[in-house]
């Protein structure tokens, strides 16, 4: 029997899924490419042996620390396990430590990669077709995704310079609920977000808080790139300002110890009282995550958890060497992109993020897959376009680098292959403008 298209969930066909097998396949279209796209984290220091290690450190934990008999410990790491976690003790000592952030362990559960975590945040704050997600615009394709699938509306809210277009914030959950409407939340990515690489100031973030509460908003904010913050001073995260409950955190451990664990985490410490008997806001997450992935694996649990047991629950420990290898990165990259874009005199200008993964540059041509494919197949440099990344439109003349997988040797040959591109592409679209002012020039003589 044969199926039509047509008749699937919708979401199977919007372009926010198409986004992420994209930017996950991208460099496998153009492997002889050297890749500015993908936001993988730095593979140098991957090491099969740090498995097998972590593995030994968390059950040596759970026989020593945690009094368990043997019996136990392998009933712990190969049977099905608590939906919430095995490691929620660990990733609260963790925050403390990094975060300054006191978190009750009952208030986390340990998600299949913070994908999911976004997923089962998502399925349990909404739950009306009235209720809408907000997003600051360009924002995380797996945000949306994710919300397609739940049918869940986004509404995009404008940035600035500061990081939030509070104006245009107000605007947007005025038109809502003039509509009738809840706004229940808003996504954001305070630290060196994906894709824009911006982050926001302490003011910015204490106003934002401030205007969650007087809207009575929920803020979810997702940190997968805090702890790479060049030389910078770290900011505190929303989650440690929040002084009423108005964050659920989301974290993850693919950029800071590795992406193959596929492990995440969500801190969800509202309250919730069901007929008068107080409860956790994690306690509902966990119950549709009983019904999604029944637990995250104990395995890449050991491993998360032994991982943090070695760096004594410190993971601003555990990524010095990561964020020494970013910082390098970001300086060769703007350096790179200054002597070889900056000397021409060409309408390209860039952002300066203080750390991350991701910086955006905006050129005077459509960056679109045309034009991917085309720097590809004759510079064999690929970048993603940012379209990708934006609520409706916008970005059509953008594009995103990432800085975070690649050598200096790669960096410096991938940004003279792109500025070359670049300038090919520039001086067409002059040549283009040249040629229709004498076109129009010459109607209007001939007229």
């Amino acid at each position: 029997m044969n199926l039509n298209l047509d008749d699937l969930h919708a979401s199977v066909t919007d372009p926010a899924l198409n986004s992420m097998n994209f930017l996950n396949e991208v460099a496998e279209r153009y492997p002889q490419a050297i890749s500015l796209a993908a936001g993988r984290p730095h593979e140098d220091l991957f090491e099969l042996e740090t498995v097998h290690r972590a593995i030994s450190v968390f059950t040596r934990y759970l026989a020593d620390e945690c009094q368990m008999s043997q019996e136990k410990v392998r009933r712990t790491i190969f049977q099905y396990g608590p939906t919430a976690g095995i490691i929620q003790g660990l990733i609260s000592e963790h925050l403390a430590t990094d975060e300054d952030l006191q978190v009750d362990p009952h208030a986390i559960v340990i998600t299949s990669g913070c994908q999911e975590a976004i997923l089962l945040t998502l399925r349990v704050l909404c739950r009306d077709p009235g209720d809408v997600l907000l997003a600051i615009n360009p924002t995380y394709v797996g945000l949306t995704g994710a919300a397609r699938l739940l049918d869940i509306d986004i509404a995009a809210v404008a940035t600035d310079a500061t990081g939030v277009d509070f104006a245009d914030f107000k605007a947007v959950v005025a038109g809502l609920r003039a509509q009738g409407r809840k706004p229940k939340a808003c996504y954001v990515m305070p630290d060196f977000a994906n894709p824009s690489g911006a982050s926001m100031s302490l003011e910015t973030r204490h106003a934002l808080l401030e205007f969650a509460a007087d809207e009575a908003l929920f803020l979810i904010e997702d940190n997968p790139y805090g702890y790479f913050h060049g030389d910078d001073i770290r900011l505190p995260t929303l989650k440690a300002l929040d002084k009423t409950r108005q964050v659920v955190y989301l974290g993850s451990f693919s950029k800071t110890i590795f992406p193959g664990a596929r492990v995440g985490f969500v801190v969800a410490d509202q309250l919730i009282e069901p007929a008068g008997a107080a409860g956790l806001l994690a306690d509902q997450i966990a119950k549709v995550k009983s019904m999604v992935t029944v637990n995250t694996s104990p395995i890449v649990q050991a491993i998360i958890g032994g991982q943090l047991i070695e760096h004594r629950l410190s993971l601003s420990t555990a990524t010095r060497d990561l964020r020494d290898i970013y910082e390098r990165n970001r300086i060769a990259v703007l350096a790179a992109l200054a002597e070889k874009l900056g000397v021409h005199d060409l309408p390209v200008s860039w952002n300066i993020p203080s750390g991350g993964f991701f910086l955006v540059l905006t050129v005077p041509f459509a960056a679109d897959e045309a034009a991917l494919a085309q720097c590809a197949q004759e510079f064999g440099v690929i970048w993603t376009p940012m379209t990708h990344f934006y609520l409706g439109k916008g970005g059509a003349n953008q594009l995103r680098l990432s800085i975070s997988a690649l050598n200096l040797e790669q960096i410096e040959e991938g940004v003279e292959r792109l500025s070359q591109f670049i300038r090919m592409k520039c001086d067409r679209e002059l040549n283009a403008a040249r040629i229709s002012k004498q076109i129009r020039d010459g109607s209007t003589v001939s007229g």
